[in-house]
């Protein structure tokens, strides 16, 4: 699942004329970033997140209420401060999709990748078990779908198709370089089932808005619609479920994979219903978001309506009043 959660899904791919000309901006501008150093895309990105942040409204006002709805309690220069960190990391994060397959390989991942907790990711991976690897838009999520690729993990993402048919065939490209599968959100239940049943590894990003009729938890202090469907995944055929993230250290291209949590069906004290499951893999992203969260996606609508009842009841005090 990507972050394209606002958008209507195309039906089909487009490929119109006007389409071909995005692209071929698309991958000049990607050009232009290989044939610079990691280092000067690092000092131009800083740049530009500086703009963004101090002249430039894109999502301004989003990226502030959701700031001040999970840190009340920090003072402006420091949300602003925050602010500029993430787009640095956003933009940051195209450059080093960019970069790495050029870069990363079998050989040297290690120069790349610190794994912090080994024998909990290599435990629930090398299960002959089905699993299942939850994230959130947080860290470099697709460089670590493209490492796990790498150390021989093959996987199976659920992404929302893009606009631009050329642009997510590019994207699709790159997500299938380390061995990664993609299979579109809607009309994929029987392969998810077919790739469970035959022990397969399902990655998905866990963070994404699931509708007023979603399983409802707290996510970072407040209440957020969460899919289904995660839970069941595990629930319904065993497989355990690892949460994962992969955030950036101290340079570009310098990454901590770790572990944050698993919840193992065989286990007695695994979560054995939807709701338990949903909080508990929400608390274990959230934990890792409010250590760093300049590198957390705040330009999403992750807390949108409110709970059935919650939104009953305002409905009856209105109409009461």
């Amino acid at each position: 699942m990507d972050g394209n959660e606002d958008r209507e899904i195309p039906e089909h791919q487009s490929y119109t004329f006007k389409d071909k000309l995005v692209y071929l901006v698309f991958r000049l501008f990607i050009a232009i970033l290989q044939s610079m150093s990691i280092e000067r895309c690092q000092r131009l990105c800083s740049v530009l997140a500086t703009l963004l942040t101090h002249h430039v409204k894109i999502r301004r006002r989003l990226v502030e209420e959701n700031l001040q709805l999970v840190f009340p309690q920090w003072p402006p220069n420091e949300s602003r401060d925050v602010q500029q960190k993430m787009w640095e990391h956003l933009l940051l994060m195209v450059c080093e999709i960019a970069h790495a397959p050029r870069k990363i390989h079998r050989e040297n991942w290690h120069e790349y990748f610190l794994i912090a907790n080994r024998k909990p990711i290599l435990q629930v991976t090398l299960d002959q078990r089905p699993k299942v690897l939850v994230s959130g838009h947080f860290g470099n999520f697709e460089l670590a779908g493209f490492v796990t690729g790498l150390f021989g993990i093959s996987t199976t993402t659920i992404a929302r198709p893009l606009d631009n048919g050329f642009i997510h065939d590019f994207v699709n490209r790159f997500r299938s370089l380390g061995g990664q599968h993609l299979l579109p959100k809607t009309g994929s239940a029987l392969a998810i089932e077919t790739l469970l049943e035959n022990g397969g590894g399902l990655a998905l990003l866990a963070d994404q808005y699931g509708g007023p009729k979603g399983c409802w938890v707290d996510f970072l202090g407040h209440p957020a619609s969460c899919h289904k469907a995660l839970a069941l995944f595990t629930l319904s055929s065993g497989a355990p479920m690892l949460v994962c993230s992969n955030v950036r250290t101290k340079k570009p291209l310098q990454f901590e994979l770790k572990a944050l949590g698993i919840a193992d069906p065989k286990d007695p004290q695994c979560p054995d219903s939807i709701q338990s499951l949903t909080k508990w893999y929400n608390q274990c992203l959230e934990g890792a978001i409010r250590e760093t969260p300049q590198q957390y996606w705040w330009v999403h609508r992750r807390w949108r309506g409110e709970p059935p009842k919650r939104a009953r009841s305002s409905a009856t005090q209105t109409a009461a009043a």
